[in-house]
């Protein structure tokens, strides 16, 4: 039987070299809640999964410790880090201001007319998500929606520093959808933002895309007392970390 780890392995057949993949899938897994908060993570079991050496699983390890989303700790093992709130406000913040000057900046100078038409795209395809609740298609087109955005104004770098400080970010967006975030308000988001490009109207590209990504503030309280496990620092914290043997 394929597991979901095996399933996102199979996504990532064509994501460069199997050190990239490996890791883009264990980011992921993280972000999908496929590997928990808390939860132990073993070397060996990894590397048996998705039938690679143990070096790139440990050097898998190593960024995703950089990245904030597990925790290695000495002679004890290696686990998924719990969610931490200031590290998700922090990544917020710092996410809002990159994408509202995208978002201005895009009104400003106008995109190419394939970038709008793309993005529109993007938007009819999320709508074709809600009805039949297709959440994780959903999250894949959200973050096809800003990345076609800031490439769209040329802010590659920028692009790239929202991809580097939003994984604990992303953990709680994955969990807000759908209930504390309906993905249909999200969409409606999207469209407000690409209609103030449209108009070529800075002031209200900037303030739709704030809005778009304070969003999760309203959310954030909920997911906690909801998911008191999953946060750090929070609620009492478990001490009993699975391993993935067990889960799989």
């Amino acid at each position: 039987m394929t597991t979901p780890l095996q399933a996102l392995w199979q996504e990532a057949r064509d994501d460069g070299s199997v050190r990239q993949r490996l890791y883009r899938v264990l980011r992921q897994s993280i972000i999908r809640m496929v590997l928990a908060p808390g939860q132990a993570l073993s070397e060996k079991e990894l590397a048996d999964t998705f039938s690679v050496s143990r070096q790139p699983v440990r050097e898998a390890f190593i960024r995703l410790s950089e990245a904030g989303l597990v925790e290695v700790r000495p002679q004890r093992g290696t686990y998924v880090v719990r969610i931490s709130r200031k590290a998700v406000l922090e990544a917020r913040f710092v996410r809002e201001a990159i994408e509202v000057a995208v978002a201005r900046a895009a009104a400003e100078e106008g995109v190419a007319a394939y970038t709008l038409d793309e993005l529109r795209e993007l938007i009819e395809r999320q709508r074709r998500c809600i009805e039949p609740n297709d959440y994780d298609r959903f999250f894949k087109l959200d973050e096809a929606f800003h990345r076609s955005l800031s490439l769209g104004v040329g802010h590659t770098a920028a692009w790239r520093v929202t991809e580097e400080v939003k994984a604990q970010l992303d953990r709680v967006r994955y969990l807000s959808i759908p209930e504390s975030t309906p993905i249909a308000k999200l969409t409606d988001q999207h469209a407000m933002v690409v209609e103030a490009i449209v108009e070529r109207d800075p002031e209200a590209a900037g303030r739709a895309m704030s809005i778009h990504q304070r969003e999760i503030l309203h959310s954030l309280p909920e997911l906690m007392r909801r998911f008191p496990e999953m946060f750090d620092g929070d609620s009492p914290r478990s001490h009993h970390h699975k391993s993935i043997a067990s889960k799989y």
